[in-house]
């Protein structure tokens, strides 16, 4: 694990990497009492040709910083944060999976270890990371569909709130949510807003819609990054594909459930997808509406976009495609 120490009094101290022990910290610490933390979520990649890759780790980096400024935990410097992932996942180099359907998860995290019950910024924080190898995501495998509960009681972010950061508390909050899908059936939550029912997000993912929109127009929209939305590194990378290839619109907008429904009833869906780091790309196949179900025909359609981006992603990532999104380790 990689492990540093800051205080106000001295700043940060020298990383150290040294093997994986548990943390001895004081009970009264803000992470623990007012969820004063905050963590990243990033992979390595053994490519084909053996090399171990990073996938544009630099926009962990800045989501990273700027998730610690919210959380009024330390800057750090963004170059020198990720020299030292790289030299750790180099010393542990044999724990990246020698498959294209596995990698090594970095969990980057930042910890508030103020010894106090004030609310309050913190004046002690540690930074650690921990790496640990994963296969496909969903237990279901590797590109099936899923399914999703949608319920507007239910919300995971809100204007003004730290759902554009990734903060623990967003997450633990979201579970009491996601044990309600499992019982209904559903494997993920698709989380809305609003009293128009706007479609934000799926589970831990971003959310894609490949649709002939209201115009006629083939696009690919996803809800605009507003602060209730995380800026997923996939997400980025899926608009980045989809504008270079200039063959139909891309739209950062919002999309409503009844705009889903009247859609579907039109025929014009074509597909839809999460995206993140954990699953890459995931179709989605049906999501249970205020006890409707509706069925979504992403797999009838191929789905043809969402294996595009799957496939070109896993290239760049496992180095069948050369691209300057990608950071050799070794």
């Amino acid at each position: 694990m990689l492990f540093v120490e800051w205080s106000l009094k001295s700043g940060w101290d020298v990383p150290q990497i040294k093997p994986l022990e548990n943390l001895s910290v004081h009970p009264a610490i803000s992470a623990l009492h007012y969820a004063v933390e905050l963590f990243e979520g990033m992979k390595a990649y053994r490519g084909v040709d053996g090399k171990i890759r990073l996938f544009r780790p630099r926009l962990n980096m800045d989501r990273m910083l700027r998730s610690a400024a919210r959380a009024t935990l330390p800057g750090f410097d963004k170059e020198e944060l990720l020299q030292c992932i790289q030299k750790l996942v180099e010393v542990e180099k044999e724990w990246v999976p020698y498959s294209t359907s596995a990698s090594l998860y970095i969990r980057p995290t930042l910890i508030g270890t103020e010894p106090s019950l004030g609310v309050k910024k913190p004046s002690r924080a540690i930074l650690y990371v921990i790496l640990s190898p994963v296969g496909p995501y969903f237990s279901s495998g590797t590109f099936n569909p899923i399914s999703l509960w949608a319920d507007p009681k239910y919300v995971r972010a809100w204007k003004g709130g730290t759902g554009d950061c990734k903060l623990g508390g967003n997450y633990g909050s979201s579970i009491y949510a996601q044990r309600e899908a499992m019982e209904l059936g559903c494997q993920q939550v698709l989380w809305l807003y609003g009293d128009d029912h706007q479609i934000t997000e799926v589970g831990t993912m971003n959310l894609f819609l490949y649709w002939r929109n209201e115009n006629g127009e083939n696009e690919l929209a996803t809800p605009p990054l507003d602060g209730i939305i995380l800026p997923g590194v996939t997400r980025q990378s899926i608009l980045d594909l989809a504008r270079k290839w200039g063959e139909f619109k891309v739209s950062e907008r919002y999309i409503t459930m009844s705009d889903l429904k009247t859609a579907l009833k039109e025929k014009r869906v074509k597909e839809m997808f999460g995206a993140g780091t954990a699953c890459v790309v995931c179709p989605v196949s049906t999501v249970l509406y205020l006890g409707e179900n509706l069925h979504i025909p992403t797999m009838e359609n191929g789905p043809q976009i969402a294996t595009r981006f799957w496939n070109q992603l896993s290239d760049i990532q496992y180095g069948r495609e050369d691209s300057d999104w990608t950071i050799l380790v070794s």
